[in-house]
């Protein structure tokens, strides 16, 4: 039996041509050296010209995280930094921060623990602001946490190193900036293919993305590029011709038939309308 995959499959996972760009990083980019993927989100913000938000909510160091990526942006050329942290719901209604989101042209969520994001902000003025924004063609990035909640549902926490059982991953509402797709960052490094594939099997989306550390997908419109040191795995369920999911116990491993899997390094395109990748 194959759980919902037939209705999910039709989803639309491309965003529409009229927003922004997102820029989903799998955690430990670059911020000393060349900053490759760092000097990518302020170019497609704007450059000199860039008006970047710095959103802490997600880690307990704000404070730090905060001005150490205030220092990189700005060696990377930007000047008009802000920085927004949410520590708790009501934060998300102060009016200064909704001013410096409304006002951005980059905004970038740091890691920690996504959790933490979906909790402060989700269904709050900010997020009204922040997709605001987004619809208005500003460029949101997210490293880590910050990639975790930019599906519809997200992985809040689950195993590495494993094979597929259904307790793997636990997943929960994301902040849905890129609608029926899971995303795993830290993918390689800390062996994740278990729990995406328990992740899609649990809430079946068209596309599952593994992306590295240094690594990240920049998706624009129907398009996503590969940019950093790693690659990203990707993988498309819509092909799926079995599944146990709905017979599984907690501790049973998962079968899952037919999925495809791609491994794009850096360079390489995938269209999400065809889900599929592009060689030239």
């Amino acid at each position: 039996m194959v759980s919902q995959i037939d209705a999910q499959t039709q989803d639309s996972v491309a965003l529409p041509e009229t927003h922004g760009e997102l820029i989903i990083i799998g955690g430990a980019e670059d911020k000393e050296g060349e900053c490759r993927i760092l000097r990518e989100f302020i170019r497609r913000a704007g450059g000199l010209q860039s008006r970047i938000v710095v959103m802490t909510v997600a880690t307990g160091l704000p404070g730090e995280v905060g001005d150490h990526y205030t220092q990189v942006f700005q060696r990377l050329g930007a000047e008009d930094i802000r920085v927004v942290d949410t520590a708790d719901r009501d934060d998300a209604s102060d009016p200064k921060a909704i001013e410096d989101v409304s006002q951005a042209t980059g905004i970038f969520f740091t890691g920690g623990n996504q959790a933490r994001i979906t909790e402060c902000i989700k269904d709050t003025d900010l997020d009204t602001a922040l997709r605001k924004r987004f619809e208005e063609g500003a460029v949101i990035a997210g490293t880590s946490a910050g990639a975790a909640m930019m599906p519809d549902m997200m992985i809040v926490v689950g195993e590495g190193e494993t094979n597929p059982r259904r307790e793997v991953a636990k997943m929960d509402r994301g902040m849905g900036f890129l609608p029926n797709v899971v995303i795993d960052q830290h993918f390689a490094q800390r062996g994740r293919l278990g729990r995406l594939l328990s992740a899609l099997a649990q809430q079946p989306a068209s596309l599952g993305f593994g992306i590295d550390e240094n690594t990240a997908i920049v998706v624009s419109g129907k398009m996503l590029e590969v940019i950093g040191e790693g690659a990203v795995t990707v993988v498309d369920e819509s092909t799926v011709t079995h599944n146990n999911i709905e017979k599984l116990l907690p501790d049973e491993d998962l079968a899952l038939c037919g999925a495809t899997l791609h491994i794009l390094p850096s360079g390489y395109k995938f269209d999400l309308e065809k889900r599929s990748p592009i060689f030239n």
